[in-house]
């Protein structure tokens, strides 16, 4: 199976493109300033913000899956008009497209999310991810929607990054006390993700684990693991900065699950 998947070189896209090589994929991945290291894999340069360029590269590989994990919080266009680029691309080639979403696209109102629920978000990058959803959907009706969450690893993802730092006083701030997430282990979120790539199914899914915690549970369950002093990370609540953004997203991911094999774990399992 010849898979594209966009974004290779972030964290997320790293996972898809190891899992989709060790399956014996032929794996295309492209990235935007700097290259991924998985060997066997042809990486090539890709603004998705360009639409012809997106296009002339997705004719040339002609992947039968594309999976599209390229995001940038701060630009709409790479977000939003990117994901619309490569949608329009994909669908042009006949190729099985899996979007990657967020749980930025809800307010946290109404707290726990399945997959019917209709976005509101209240942030730009939240926006910039529904306004991506509606593309994609209108684009591609059988392309899947995958939503997701807090995404962690075995210590290379930015929060855990962000824990490690907080705990040895590399840097000031806080975690939350009163932002409430679903993290998922990279691992189970690219698997689950090739599985939909492999599967009939298309339309919205949510892809998170199955605890809920805040930003603060979660670095404590980090620093534990890693050996750090969980006593020296900073707590907080968001309410009290002024900062805006959803406080308590739970996606619901059931009807998920029952399609899959792969278990989407809780940070509690996977953290101990």
């Amino acid at each position: 199976m010849r898979v594209l998947i966009v974004g290779g070189s972030g964290f997320l896209g790293g996972e898809l493109v190891r899992q989709s090589s060790s399956a014996g994929y032929e794996v295309t991945a492209t990235y935007s300033s700097r290259s991924g290291e998985t060997a066997g894999v042809e990486w090539l340069p890709l603004d998705v913000r360009r639409r012809e360029d997106v296009d002339a590269l997705v004719r040339s590989v002609r992947p039968e899956v594309v999976i599209n994990a390229a995001y940038r919080q701060t630009d709409w266009a790479t977000t939003a008009t990117g994901s619309a680029n490569v949608g329009l691309a994909a669908s042009a080639t006949g190729g099985r497209l899996v979007h990657v979403s967020s749980d930025a696209v809800f307010s946290g109102a109404a707290i726990r999310y399945d997959e019917t629920c209709v976005p509101d978000p209240i942030t730009p990058y939240g926006a910039a991810k529904a306004a991506a959803e509606t593309a994609v959907s209108a684009i591609a009706p059988t392309a899947v929607l995958a939503r997701t969450s807090l995404i962690i690893g075995d210590g290379g993802s930015p929060h855990e990054a962000l824990v490690r730092s907080l705990a040895t006083g590399q840097v000031k701030g806080m975690l939350f006390t009163d932002v409430v997430r679903c993290p998922v282990h990279v691992v189970d979120l690219a698997a689950a993700l090739l599985e939909l790539a492999a599967s009939e199914y298309h339309g919205v899914h949510h892809v998170a684990g199955t605890d809920a915690m805040t930003r603060y549970e979660l670095g404590l369950l980090i620093a534990r693991r890693d050996g750090l002093d969980a006593d020296r990370l900073p707590a907080g609540r968001r309410a009290d900065t002024g900062l805006s953004g959803p406080a308590d997203v739970r996606l619901e991911c059931d009807m998920t699950q029952r399609r899959i094999r792969t278990v989407l774990r809780g940070a509690r399992c996977f953290l101990s």
